[in-house]
């Protein structure tokens, strides 16, 4: 039997040497690496079969999961190329009108400046009043008053050669842009776009801002060179002299520190008192419109009544400027202060209380006639000026959270 198997192989090794030895086709390669991982899973089947099992299954799932997310990640990239590709064709003067108009007042002032400097089309519209506006009520409207854009005209009446210029002299649209290095110093704006054609074909041509827009006015106060007057609750920081008080200055925006610097009148032969690193919230603009040298006329009077909140002027000596002092409305001496049966309200006398001060100071208590009301006073106690009815709630609030954290004597 050993000697019939031992023939038959070696006839049927004789009959493929015969054979002409050709390459196999490739896959005919596959199909024997197959067979021979095939052998190989069914002799160790036996022994690593359930945890080969799941290792293959695991990598096979996980090989499928990278596949996909790397198709999915092509064709995105590919659909957001497109979108790019397609937003960057778009120019902006090529949307809707009001579209155009929505964008542009979502600008924030710093935005508006460098769409101004894109083209002239851009920079009319950046440079309207419509758009500025807005942002000079948003940031400068709480302490700019009357007195300030007359101040702010006067200014500009005083420049008249803004409007003309001579050789070596800025033009219009290169002051704008000094105007904006100094508002805005983290703008970097290409001076070279003020002369040449950008790449959307907006040729530039020359553009004077006109001195009396309200972005000329915006950027003067936010470079910090144009003073302006208002008023400064408790001034000289704070100085026990002046609690619960407000006097006018003129005011320097500085836009490093976000801050203000104040600048008094003189008082009398003192010298100008100058205060830095006022805050926004000691400011405001003037509520009424009268000198600080002058009178206010009391047009309240017959209508206060205790527990009324009132402004007082008040001036140490006739050379010295008035200031505006926080009191209430308080009772007649004569008064229990009895709801029901106080007739305060009908007196000719106004009993004015000033409780920041302690019981027994001289500077708590003061009356003002209500029909024949004029500047009252001596050079030992200070002369009190004319009044005004607070009716306001915010005004209101803003003095009680300056209330100072002792009573004055």
């Amino acid at each position: 039997m050993l000697l019939y198997f031992f023939i038959t192989c070696f006839s049927f090794a004789l009959f493929l040497k015969s054979l002409p030895l050709k390459p196999l086709p490739p896959w005919a390669t596959e199909m024997r690496l197959l067979s021979v991982f095939f052998w190989k899973d069914l002799l160790l089947g036996s022994y690593f079969g359930s945890a080969k099992n799941n290792f293959l299954s695991l990598l096979h799932s996980n090989k499928r999961m990278v596949l996909l997310s790397a198709s999915n990640a092509k064709t995105e990239k590919a659909a957001g190329e497109e979108e790019v590709d397609g937003l960057e064709s778009m120019l902006v003067l090529d949307l809707p009108e009001l579209a155009l108009e929505c964008i542009l007042e979502k600008l924030s002032p710093a935005g508006l400046c460098s769409m101004a400097a894109v083209c002239s089309s851009l920079r009319e519209r950046c440079t309207s009043d419509y758009f500025w506006e807005r942002h000079m009520k948003q940031k400068w409207g709480r302490i700019i008053g009357p007195a300030a854009y007359r101040e702010w005209q006067w200014h500009q009446a005083s420049r008249k050669d803004l409007g003309s210029y001579k050789p070596g002299e800025q033009k219009g649209w290169s002051r704008l842009v000094s105007a904006v290095w100094s508002a805005f110093p983290w703008i970097k704006l290409n001076a070279e776009s003020q002369n040449n054609s950008n790449e959307n074909g907006c040729k530039e041509r020359s553009c004077s801002l006109p001195v009396d827009s309200t972005m000329a006015w915006y950027l003067a106060l936010e470079s910090g060179k144009f003073w302006f007057p208002a008023q400064v609750y408790n001034r000289e920081n704070g100085h026990v002299g002046f609690m619960l008080s407000c006097y006018d200055a003129d005011l320097s925006y500085d836009p490093r520190t976000d801050t203000f610097q104040a600048r008094y009148p003189p008082h009398g032969r003192r010298p100008v008192a100058i205060e830095t690193g006022v805050h926004w919230e000691r400011l405001r603009a003037p509520p009424v419109d009268t000198s600080p040298h002058d009178l206010h006329a009391s047009d309240c009077l017959h209508d206060l009544s205790p527990g009324h909140h009132i402004e007082i002027q008040w001036r140490r000596n006739k050379e010295f400027p008035y200031g505006w002092w926080y009191g209430v409305v308080g009772h007649l001496e004569a008064c229990d202060g009895n709801e029901h049966y106080c007739r305060c309200h009908n007196s000719e006398t106004v009993v004015l209380e000033f409780h920041q001060y302690a019981p027994g100071s001289r500077w708590r208590r003061t009356t003002v006639n209500r029909k024949d009301h004029r500047e009252e006073g001596n050079e030992a106690d200070g002369f009190y000026g004319g009044v005004r009815k607070l009716s306001k709630d915010d005004e209101i609030s803003r003095w009680k959270r300056l209330w100072p954290s002792e009573v004055l004597e």
